[in-house]
């Protein structure tokens, strides 16, 4: 039965209430952001605000007590975190990492959540480093550097490669708690200051072989959100923070355009032709790139929920997310150039935006690698191996 005119439902009441948690987990972020790049690390009362807006139990299965969002709804709480920072939405867009676990076997997975959805993971992949088979499981020693997010980890996955293991050419993730693995500060970078994206160290440390999966390999899960690939929504969710970013930088603009003068005597910021000229600019540019990233967003998941996924339309959303990283890029580049001198301090919103959305776009996962194996599809031939 309809609910009478003017009556608000309880479906109004919980968005209503995870609006108003969200919008005030953001509020506390832009009141924080300067205290992330000297700590090289994301709070963990920020962490915490991540739980609170479901940022950790967005993918994770609904028999876990998660919430198996679609990837746009996580893109899009993703991209309103990085509007308010981007070290902040860099180390929310780990909350994907739930798919990649989705390998682990299914009693693993029980055990993983017994205590709930909200577990925060954090990762290094690369170099993979060799270990060694034992009786109860796999010896892994070695360093991963980038670990982003790693500070407020309590799970966190390394990559191994085993002698004679049948995997493909895949990747193996080893999962160990964070407490089993030392993390060395070395962050020592011009952009995502406060990623915290340290080096890990682990020795000696033997992981059952059911705490170990293969990236890129099927989901245990029966679900459309792990059909999808989570190797291309992973890159997915590191495009978006490089959107809401460059958001942020033209919405500063926009703020100051209408008051600030010039010391030369030159009319304010919106008056003159040059800045409304690349405003435009800008402005296309960033929705024409989110426009095409949520677009192909939308056609892969469609196949998700039908049970095929084609490899032109996986490549085809690496290629969204390649420029959606680049052009937002571009448009911070942009929003500084026209703030002149203001944006030079360290101090600036607009400095921290530019260095960090070229952080973002210096990513491996938005190589030129990306655009050849894109460029292949598109004429034709296969991709190249592990892009998808």
């Amino acid at each position: 039965m309809n609910a009478p005119p003017g009556t608000i439902t309880r479906e109004t009441d919980i968005t209503a209430a995870a609006e108003d948690t969200l919008s005030t987990l953001l509020a506390e972020i832009r009141a924080r952001r300067n205290e992330f790049g000297p700590a090289q690390k994301v709070p963990d009362a920020i962490i915490d605000g991540f739980k609170r807006v479901g940022v950790y139990r967005a993918m994770v299965a609904k028999r876990f007590g998660g919430e198996e969002r679609t990837p746009a709804d996580f893109c899009r709480l993703i991209e309103r975190i990085s509007e308010a920072d981007g070290s902040a939405g860099w180390v929310a867009s780990f909350g994907d990492g739930a798919c990649y676990l989705s390998a682990l076997p299914d009693d693993t997975l029980g055990e993983l959540y017994a205590n709930g959805p909200d577990v925060v993971y954090a990762g290094a992949l690369f170099p993979l480093q060799p270990a060694k088979r034992s009786i109860g499981g796999f010896v892994v020693n070695g360093v991963w550097p980038f670990a982003s997010g790693s500070p407020g980890a309590e799970m966190i996955g390394v990559g191994i490669t085993v002698e004679g293991d049948p995997v493909d050419g895949l990747p193996r993730i080893a999962v160990i708690p964070a407490e089993k693995v030392t993390i060395r500060p070395n962050w020592d970078v011009i952009g995502l200051q406060g990623t915290g994206s340290h080096d890990l160290v682990v020795k000696d440390v033997v992981v059952p072989e059911e705490w170990t999966l293969i990236r890129g390999g099927p989901s245990t899960l029966d679900a459309p959100i792990y059909r999808y690939p989570s190797v291309v929504f992973a890159a997915q969710a590191h495009a978006i923070v490089g959107v809401g970013i460059a958001r942020s930088a033209l919405d500063e603009v926009i703020a100051m355009a209408g008051s600030r003068t010039s010391i030369t005597g030159a009319p304010v910021m919106a008056e003159r032709g040059y800045v409304q000229l690349e405003m435009a600019r800008a402005e296309a540019m960033l929705r024409s790139a989110r426009s095409f990233f949520y677009e192909a967003t939308d056609q892969l998941w469609n196949e998700a929920l039908n049970g095929v996924i084609n490899p032109n339309t996986a490549m085809l959303m690496r290629l969204a997310a390649t420029n959606a990283a680049r052009q937002s890029a571009e448009v911070c580049k942009i929003a500084c150039g026209l703030a002149g001198a203001g944006s030079v301090y360290t101090t600036s919103n607009l400095a921290r935006a530019m260095c960090d959305s070229f952080v973002v776009a210096q990513h491996a996962v938005f190589s030129e690698g990306t655009l050849q194996s894109a460029g292949r599809l598109l004429l034709g031939y296969p991709a190249q191996p592990g892009v998808l």
